[in-house]
């Protein structure tokens, strides 16, 4: 849950040595070209791998050291990796363990490197970038008050400990981390967070290690499926950590790690939003299939925020702790996270089924379902909707991304039965996660057609495609 950017707030530019004219018989270093983001990412860049070290001297600040060595392929020939940057300040940047020149243009957020020689299909390459300082700022003018997407200060105040952390849907990351910043490039990560005693750190996947110093504590954590930049959370806090029993809802009935994490003198009301978590990931396994990853809790962080579907520890502000939210990330990490949007047009597929969830949720209580959608078509009604494709930024986390795109999922399941739609969902996820790990809305109308038929699509596209609203679509009368 999430709203887009539109503008960008730089600081002072920042260069190195400069990177050499690019050979005339090397394809350009073209962007993705993504329909509302058209800048980000690099065509032909494969990053697999993001090998993280990020310190935290001063909690609370704005200010962090990083260290990123990411581990790259390609489909193309690359003479130049451009990597979207708009962080601190550049101090090394190595190929291979060798020193390499670069260049950071910071009006067009990236960081130009390049290699002695091209990075070519079938061959890996190391790049590490060392930084330091204030990370960059890209703001989201869609929240009621002024938010910077990616990097988190919240200063220490009324005796509160500082702390910090991420906050990025849809391209804050390369605010920190210099990154292949677009969904369709999904990557493990390793992420280390060095903070002083006594603070605690956590991160996307499963901890791997705690190495106390002197005076600091350095936190390991491994996010061993791929997920999409913005997915990847980092926290710094003087948490308290709740471990629970495993829950075994895993590729296989594998155990879950079961753990959250909440600010010092957390509300009672606060953490009672999360005493069912380990219920809600049976219910949506039940419908979804094995949960996709090795761990799940959350992190309640202080400020007043939308709710985001970090890896494995969902981002919950104290203001969005309600237990609907909680099960609405939840689902995240099927729809968004192990099946990720192939463009950002495509997130309705994430945010609607989501937002379907609820339904479930609903549903599974002994509450009335087919009410819920009603209410979402009633709002729909008033609002006005659209097509559920978004072709401005403006439209990525609007009503008709969330409620439209819910609906569409109800009127899939009134169509073939509750049964054929459980089957469906799990089958969507078996196939979606493979590969690249994406989805577009053209894919997922052609699956529809594979599994549930002509009639079936006829319906969906529908709501995928049409202005008016269709009629309410009803389950189970």
């Amino acid at each position: 849950m999430r709203r887009p950017l539109l503008s960008l707030l730089v600081l002072g530019l920042l260069t190195a040595a400069p990177v050499p004219a690019q050979p005339a018989s090397t394809p350009p270093a073209d962007p993705l070209r993504d329909p509302i983001f058209p800048e980000l990412g690099q065509a032909g860049l494969d990053v697999r791998h993001y090998d993280l070290h990020l310190t935290v001297t001063e909690p609370g600040t704005r200010e962090v050291r990083g260290v990123v060595t990411l581990t790259l392929t390609s489909t193309r020939p690359l003479a130049q990796v451009r990597l979207d940057f708009l962080g601190p300040g550049v101090e090394a940047v190595r190929w291979n363990d060798r020193a390499v020149p670069f260049r950071v243009d910071e009006k067009a957020a990236k960081l130009t490197v390049r290699p002695p020689a091209p990075l070519r299909p079938g061959t890996t390459a190391r790049l590490t970038v060392e930084y330091a300082g204030t990370p960059g700022e890209i703001e989201d003018p869609d929240f009621p008050t002024p938010l910077l997407l990616g990097w988190q200060g919240v200063p220490a105040e009324g005796g509160r400990a500082g702390a910090n952390f991420v906050l990025s849907e849809p391209n804050g990351t390369h605010t920190f981390l210099p990154s292949n910043d677009h969904p369709s490039d999904k990557a493990t990560f390793t992420t280390r967070v060095t903070v002083p005693r006594g603070y605690t750190a956590a991160a996307s996947g499963v901890e791997a290690g705690r190495v106390d110093a002197a005076g600091t504590s350095t936190f390991t954590f491994s996010q061993r499926e791929p997920i999409p930049t913005y997915a990847l959370g980092v926290f710094v806090d003087r948490f308290l950590r709740v471990d629970e029993s495993a829950v075994p809802v895993g590729v296989a009935g594998s155990g879950v790690v079961r753990r959250d994490f909440f600010p010092p003198e957390t509300p009672g009301m606060v953490r009672a939003a999360y005493r069912r978590t380990d219920e809600a990931l049976r219910v949506l396994s039940d419908w979804f299939g094995p949960y996709p990853f090795g761990a799940y809790g959350v992190a309640v962080v202080t400020p007043r925020l939308p709710a985001l579907e970090t890896a494995t520890l969902s981002t919950m502000p104290l203001n969005m702790s309600t237990e609907r939210t909680a099960v609405h990330e939840i689902a995240h990490q099927w729809f968004g996270n192990a099946v990720t949007p192939a463009t950002w047009p495509d997130v309705w597929l994430s945010e609607g089924l989501a937002a379907y969830a609820e339904l479930l949720w609903t549903e599974h209580l002994g509450g009335d379902g087919q009410a819920y959608a009603a209410r979402w078509h009633a709002n729909l009604t008033r609002a006005g909707t659209r097509p559920l494709r978004a072709t401005r930024a403006e439209e990525l986390f609007d009503l008709s991304t969330y409620q439209r795109g819910a609906l569409t999922f109800h009127a899939l399941r009134a169509e073939v039965g509750d049964t054929a739609f459980r089957d469906f969902l799990r089958a969507y996820v078996t196939r979606f996660s493979a590969g690249s790990g994406t989805v577009s809305t053209p894919a997922f109308l052609a699956f529809v057609r594979e599994r549930a038929g002509a009639e079936a699509e006829a319906t969906v596209r529908r709501w995928v495609e049409q202005r008016a609203l269709p009629p309410l679509p009803v389950v189970g009368r």
